[in-house]
């Protein structure tokens, strides 16, 4: 099976081409990384699943050049409308809409299906000189001190694909994580249920979420969500304990009319549908050997808050610069970091999500609203990580570890730029800041000299008077702060990263 013989040597092998495995792959891709992606799908997946993107994996999209697609493929959570019958009984929204701030360039959700998410990264993969390999699936794996090699079958055929390392995105199913040997911990509750799909209807009008609770269970309830930048509807219903529904069309129409009791709305199309079970688990570990776990694969959450498949792009984001490093030259051990950073955000994230799940199922009055700020994923950080080196006292402003926040300057010229259009790329980038309105930014083999006008980078990485160093990581964290340069140069050595000179 030549097809899938090919490429013997290459870097990387990513098995799963949803969000989180397109995220890795395009990282790649733009550092030079030979890498090959498969999926046993034979087409890309066509529901909406995972619909809401946060702050950060907005920034996250800039960087990777697909964000300007992202925006215009979705748009803002539309307000929410709670029934019942044909009566309006509640009316709010999920959080106040906020404005761009200096710092924060993206501040509010943005919905966009998951099939549309996943269609723009293929692109974006495809013009990096990518491609998905799909109808193409794992069945067995083995390493050795030197690389992977993967058994891979397509239309009936095995063949074996030898790779450096292997990254599984292949979902809470995942294939790579039971034949890896890592243990999936956690619970799957049967009695929380929900059957979700994509439909189109009439007589609704697509300006809000409606919801039509049960009114002896307000944790039981139906609803249609418009969804951003399609003609679709995500038709939700919890199901109750003793109940298993079918997954048909009728199946969808009967519960829907059954709730709303108004004649007027009519389903004209039911397409992907899925029975969902509350399944909250997660491994205790995203690596073994030259083999890793990212995104579902490692964790798997309620849908409650948004967080699934945006922790799965952060994973990505975090893993695909260090393994170019290190195929690079770097030390090895800077893979583990990959864990020590990523397994505790998993753990926490998790848990935001299973009490807002928690309280949805309790019918609690609050259970809608969304405007806790970790849900944005923006304050993230790997402060006690093995990467956070900070060499300054106590101050506001973002520590090693932390993200790095965006601020307008102008140039020499008197042009806007944005700290994010030159942290934007795969290099390292070192901000200087000389204690007045000036600082200047080192990234990718250039120096662009700044004002602060305005104050907001220095308001932003709260720096004092003096001369402070600021590198900030390829995935736009901050590594080390400090006031002086030879902190900041042991870093990169210690990295085996380089910050070109100009």
């Amino acid at each position: 099976m030549n097809s899938l013989n090919r490429d013997s040597g290459i870097d990387v092998l990513i098995v799963g081409a949803g969000p989180t495995g397109l995220t890795l792959a395009i990282d790649l891709a733009r550092r030079g990384v030979p890498c090959r992606v498969v999926d046993r799908s034979p087409t890309p997946f066509t529901g909406s699943r995972g619909k809401g993107l946060q702050p950060r994996t907005q920034e996250v999209f800039e960087d990777l050049g697909v964000l300007d697609r992202i925006r215009a493929a979705g748009g803002p959570y539309p307000p929410m409308r709670a029934y019942r019958g044909a009566e309006i009984v509640w009316e709010g929204r999920l959080e106040e809409p906020r404005e761009p701030a200096p710092g924060e360039p993206y501040p509010n959700a943005w919905m966009v299906p998951q099939f549309r998410t996943t269609e723009i990264l293929r692109d974006r993969l495809a013009e990096l000189g990518g491609s998905v390999e799909t109808g193409t699936e794992l069945v067995g794996l083995g390493q050795d001190d030197a690389g992977v090699t993967a058994t891979v079958a397509r239309a009936g055929r095995t063949g074996s694909i030898r790779a450096g390392y292997l990254v599984g995105a292949d979902g809470g199913g995942s294939t790579v994580r039971r034949a890896a040997g890592m243990a999936f911990l956690g619970e799957t509750v049967e009695t929380q249920r929900m059957l979700v799909a994509d439909v189109r209807a009439t007589g609704v009008d697509r300006a809000h979420w409606h919801v039509w609770p049960e009114p002896d269970d307000p944790g039981r309830a139906v609803a249609l969500c418009p969804l951003a930048g399609t003609d679709l509807f995500q038709f939700t219903a919890m199901v109750a304990p003793d109940s298993t529904p079918e997954t048909t069309a009728p199946a969808v129409r009967e519960i829907l009319d059954a709730a709303t009791g108004r004649a007027g709305i009519r389903l004209v199309d039911v397409g992907w549908t899925s029975l969902w079970r509350s399944n909250i688990r997660m491994v205790d570990r995203y690596r073994v050997g030259r083999v890793f776990l990212a995104g579902d694969a490692a964790h798997v959450h309620p849908p409650t808050g948004g967080q699934g498949l945006n922790t799965g792009v952060q994973d990505a984001y975090n893993l695909g610069w260090k393994l170019a490093l290190v195929l690079a030259g770097a030390p090895d051990g800077l893979l583990d970091s990959y864990q020590a950073e990523r397994l505790p955000v998993a753990a926490d994230v998790l848990g935001i999500s299973a009490t807002l799940y928690d309280a949805a199922v309790r019918g609690a009055a609050d259970a809608h609203r969304r405007d806790d700020p970790r849900l944005k994923q923006l304050g993230v950080t790997y402060r006690d990580g093995p990467l956070a080196a900070e060499h300054r006292p106590a101050a506001p402003g973002p520590r090693a570890g932390d993200r790095a926040p965006d601020a307008p300057c102008r140039d020499a010229d008197g042009h806007p730029v944005r700290l994010f259009d030159l942290f934007r790329g795969p290099h390292v980038s070192l901000l200087t800041f000389t204690g007045d309105d000036r600082l200047s930014v080192r990234a990718g083999g250039r120096r662009v000299d700044l004002v602060d006008t305005g104050g907001h980078a220095r308001d932003a990485y709260g720096v004092p008077a003096g001369v402070t160093y600021v590198l900030v990581r390829p995935d736009g964290h901050v590594g080390v702060a400090s006031h002086d340069r030879a902190d900041v140069d042991r870093y990169l050595d210690r990295l085996g990263a380089t910050l070109p000179t100009p």
